[in-house]
């Protein structure tokens, strides 16, 4: 018995022994080798859990038996055994399904592989290092059919669309959402730092949700929130650099002089060719003012340089502070930044302060609420000199006298000194305040919720301005005030449940906004002193007082249903009621309804090819409208001055009704498909979709014309139909993933075009065809944007023959109807301005502690697409004569036959417009930066050092002749920048 017990005891013993918790330790990395940080490793069923290290390496204690659960965001979850190991090494496959991020859809949000619209989250991340002060320019060329312009003012908001034009005179704004409320003031008052992520909403079923006010598509901008943890602090500074692509400049002293002699050329050169200058040609006495000569009367001896005094380097000089944290019941985001930006004309200047707080709280297991709020504190003092004075002032002159004080007409005609616009005292500041109240309930039914949202949006502009040149030197003063303010209510109740294989996702909202404006202006004209300036207005001998206001209201209603069934067949429905006080009486409301499906067919049993992991088919059709402005679909009345009683009386102001009003304007309804395709091939290495779209608007928005004998000019309308179609494409491969480099590219390509199908249906030459609309360019059959005029051929040569009203050097213009003269009817379509295509190329290369980016952003015109007005056609006269011009600028002379533009002694018969192509091919964006280790920042207690450099717009490849493609006409638009910046990010 005694050796029994014995032998008891030390099977328990040796039992227990192997019991006992094991010390593991492993590491955790993904399918190229590479440590994953933050994974969670647990043991099954007990409490024990840790997270790996820097180097994916982890440690924790369990039994020879447990199983462990590894799990990662963008992995598949993992239950490995102990099987008495020590060490235990895992590795991680990333989940198709998991990847697909959270996307915000309007009112909510959704797994983008639940999505059957056409909805795509941009890539900010990867351009948060370049200089851009608006969050626009980080989306320019980023996203397939969405198109954004170019900026060629400091602080400006480029232009912005979604998929072409569906309107002729409806609103035409893309629809911006911040924190899921509408927001309407301009976007450059926003931090782009504060910025979380930003969805594009671009076809009629994921627009649904917002109804009339989304018929140009939707940009959801939401901003950063904290996490749970210990606080996190941010700072970050950069400076930028700037100059024009093309600094291109006025002609010298020389160059101007030569131009003068072109003007003149059948004088100052020896015929026949007029090349061989001619000794006794009085140059001085053809230049047309008197400023231009000295005392003795020769040339002025003068070589001033009018473009170096108005213009400037450019730079952008930004600071950003971020802390963020929080619990599990509270969260917060507390930010401030500043940006100092400074443009390349004088005084073109963009200061902005901003304080952003984000505040999320648990009150109760049942009961969130939120506060997502900013300021933006915007200063644009100081007012630019004239930028066409500044190209044609002549360097012949000076624009100060011997006292040092302007001259406000160097050439003693009414030409402006440009420095008369600027040396002036000008204040303007912008305040922009928003705030979003949020409150979320669960209501007792599990799934559902009940959600308010009260946002508002307020504005104050103030603009005050002495200017001592005004009023024909007399003086002017004035001080202008705008105010704004928007609220919105918005009331959702949310059901999410599951049963079984079913997912049912409904969303039901009742909102309602109120819009409203006040503008006061106090004009002073005649001062006999300016001291006190815009601030006592009443020493002024004429003063005027202008005021203007408005208001609007919207109600809405929309309800939306998600079906989902076995993860693979998807279904939305969405339909929504609008009404807006701008339309009839018999008109207030419409209705938009939409239906998408959804098939993910690399679920199916039967889908068996092992190179295609996902592949989901989408399809929607929807009804999205357009409204029209405020007060359109009533009379207005124009006021102006009607009647004078005698020679110095007081003018008295009249009233009449200048636009008849129309009872019956309706919304502008536009219907659409879109087709989708979206895949990730080849073990993950390639993700990307397809989308094909085809929409017809109707009852366009459209102002006719009356004729005059009716006493009104116009009656807002509801006519014709537009449609309009496009195809998009985007592709991001991962062509190098290895432990210390990584290649990835990504690549967007987009077309649209539209055509005019019918316009008023009026046939008045009886030739059973539908009259175009010439004199608003405005063709059946043809695009909008289509461009009519005339053929141009070349410039007319010295020798040539040249038909009755033209001259050597004048634009040739094609007889395209073959009668021998030039006329009119000779006006054809020369093609269209929009573009053919766009595409960008995003590469990202990674090397350790290193990344660099480069994106190429391209617009193509194709077969006669794309065009814009770039011609000039000078004639001698006294301004041409007086005026200079860009010395790049290449004009027609004997001595230089195959110049670009025209330049002729007389004036032609007919003065056509010359059309280029403006495409282009632009090295957009580049950027390197490195991440110090964490050998490095521990030592100096920082998580995270990143310094970085980067350059946008460096190289443009094009074929127009200009400031830049994007940038606007020859003489009309602005250089366009290119930027090179440096920086540094701190995190502790």
């Amino acid at each position: 018995m005694k050796h029994f017990l014995i032998w008891i005891f030390l099977f328990f013993f040796a039992m227990s022994g192997l019991a006992q918790d094991l010390n593991i330790k492993g590491q955790i990395t993904d399918t190229s080798g590479e440590s994953i940080i933050g994974v969670n490793v647990k043991v099954k069923g007990k409490d024990t859990g840790t997270i790996t290290d820097i180097d994916g390496n982890y440690h924790l204690q369990a039994a020879p038996n447990d199983i462990l659960v590894v799990s990662y965001i963008g992995f598949i979850t993992q239950e490995v055994p102990v099987k008495n190991r020590t060490v235990v090494d895992i590795r991680l496959i990333e989940d198709v399904k998991a990847l697909d991020e959270v996307v915000v859809v309007g009112y909510g949000t959704q797994r983008k592989a639940d999505l059957t619209g056409a909805v795509i989250r941009a890539d900010i991340k990867t351009l948060k290092r370049s200089p851009n002060s608006n969050v626009l320019q980080s989306l320019q060329g980023n996203v397939p059919g969405l198109n954004i312009g170019q900026v060629t003012n400091s602080g400006g908001t480029p232009s912005m669309s979604i998929r072409g034009t569906n309107t002729l005179g409806g609103n035409k704004d893309v629809l911006v959402i911040l924190d899921g409320i509408i927001y309407t003031s301009s976007l450059s008052s926003i931090n782009p730092d504060d910025i979380e992520s930003v969805d594009i909403l671009k076809d009629a079923s994921s627009t649904a949700v917002y109804g009339a006010q989304a018929a140009n598509g939707v940009v959801m901008i939401t901003t950063k929130k904290g996490v749970e943890g210990k606080p996190k602090i941010t700072f970050s500074s950069s400076y930028t650099f700037s100059n024009p692509t093309h600094n291109y400049c006025p002609m010298n002293r020389e160059e101007y002089l030569d131009n003068v002699r072109d003007f003149y050329y059948t004088e100052a050169f020896l015929g026949p060719d007029y090349t061989t200058p001619n000794p006794d040609f009085d140059l001085a006495s053809k230049l047309p003012d008197a400023p231009l000569r000295d005392e003795n009367g020769n040339v002025s001896p003068y070589n001033y340089n009018w473009w170096d005094e108005g213009t400037q380097s450019g730079h952008l000089f930004e600071n950003r502070f971020n802390i963020s944290g929080g619990s599990k019941s509270i969260n917060y985001m507390l930010s401030y930044s500043n940006t100092d930006q400074r443009g390349f004309i004088v005084n073109d200047d963009f200061k902005r302060n901003s304080v952003r707080m984000n505040l999320n709280a648990e009150i109760a297991p049942w009961w969130k609420i939120g506060i997502q709020t900013f300021g933006a504190f915007v200063n644009q003092d100081g007012a630019e000199p004239g930028l066409w004075n500044l190209i044609t002032q002549s360097p012949l002159i000076e624009p100060y006298d011997e006292n040092g004080k302007i001259k406000p007409y160097p050439f003693n005609t009414l030409d402006t000194n440009p420095f008369m616009g600027s040396d002036i005292d000008d204040y303007e500041r912008h305040n922009y305040f928003f705030g979003n109240i949020s409150s979320e309930i669960k209501l007792p039914l599990k799934g559902l919720v009940y959600r308010l949202n009260f946002g508002n949006n307020y504005r104050v502009d103030n603009h005050f301005q002495a200017n001592q040149y005004g009023y024909n030197l007399q003086g002017e003063a004035y001080k202008e005030h705008t105010g704004y303010y928007d609220y919105t209510i918005d009331n959702i109740l949310a059901y999410n449940a599951t049963f079984g294989e079913h997912h049912i996702d409904a969303t039901f909202l009742y909102g309602a906004s109120e819009r409203k404006y006040d503008y006061t202006k106090a004009l002073g004209q005649g001062f006999t002193r300016m001291t006190l300036g815009y601030n006592s207005l009443e020493q002024a001998t004429t003063r005027y007082v202008y005021s203007d206001a408005w208001r609007e209201a919207l109600c809405y209603q929309m309800a939306r249903v998600s079906y989902r069934l076995m993860d693979r067949y998807l279904i939305t429905g969405t339909v929504r009621r609008d009404g807006f006080s701008g339309f009839a009486a018999n008109n207030k409301y419409a209705t938009f309804p939409s239906i998408a499906l959804g098939w993910i067919i690399s679920e199916e049993s039967f889908f068996k090819i092992p190179w295609i992991d996902y592949l989901k088919l989408r399809g929607g059709y929807g009804i999205s409208g357009n409204q029209t402005s405020r007060y359109k679909s009533l009379s207005t009345v124009a006021s102006e001055i009607r009647y004078i009683f005698g020679d110095g009386g007081k003018p008295v102001i009249g009233q009449e009704v200048s636009a008849l009003g129309n009872n019956n304007l309706k919304w502008e309804k536009t219907a659409g498909i879109n087709l989708g395709l979206d895949f990730t091939i080849l073990g993950q290495r390639l993700t990307g979709s397809v989308e094909y779209y085809s929409t017809t608007t109707k009852d366009l928005l459209y102002d006719v014309a009356l004729p005059d004998i009716t006493g009104f000019s116009k009656i807002a309308s509801n006519l014709g139909k537009i449609k309009n179609k496009g195809f998009e494409f985007i592709l991001t491969s991962k062509n190098i993933q290895t432990s210390d480099f990584k290649w990835t590219t990504s690549l967007n390509f987009s077309t649209n075009s539209n055509k005019i199908v019918t316009l008023t249906g009026e046939d008045n030459d009886g030739d059973g065809i539908e009259d175009d609309n010439i004199s608003s360019n405005l063709f059946i059959g043809q695009p909008i944007s289509a461009v009519y005029g005339y053929v141009v051929d070349g410039i007319y040569q010295l020798g040539d023959d040249i038909p009755a009203g033209f001259h050597p050097g004048n634009y040739r213009i094609v007889d395209m109807t073959g009668e021998g003269e030039i006329t009119p009817e000779d006006r054809v379509i020369l093609g269209k301005g929009d573009p053919a295509y766009r595409f960008g190329i995003m590469n990202t290369l990674e090397y350790k502690n290193f990344t660099l980016s480069f994106f190429i952003n391209s617009v193509q015109g194709g077969k006669d697409g794309y065009l814009a007005a770039n011609s000039s056609s000078l004639v001698r006269d006294q301004n041409n004569l007086r005026w200079n011009r860009i010395s790049a600028w290449d004009y027609w002379s004997p001595r230089n036959p195959d110049a670009v533009y025209a330049r002729s002694i007389s004036t032609p018969k007919i003065t056509p417009t010359v059309y280029e192509d403006r495409s282009f091919v632009r090295l957009q964006d580049v950027s390197l930066s490195y991440a110090f280790p964490k050998s490095v920042t521990n030592k100096v207690g920082l998580s995270e050092i990143d310094l970085f450099f980067s350059g946008k717009n460096l190289l443009t490849f094009t074929k127009w002749h200009g400031w830049d493609p994007e940038a606007g006409s020859t003489y009309s638009g602005r250089p366009v920048m290119r930027s090179f910046s440096f920086g540094v990010s701190l995190t502790y």
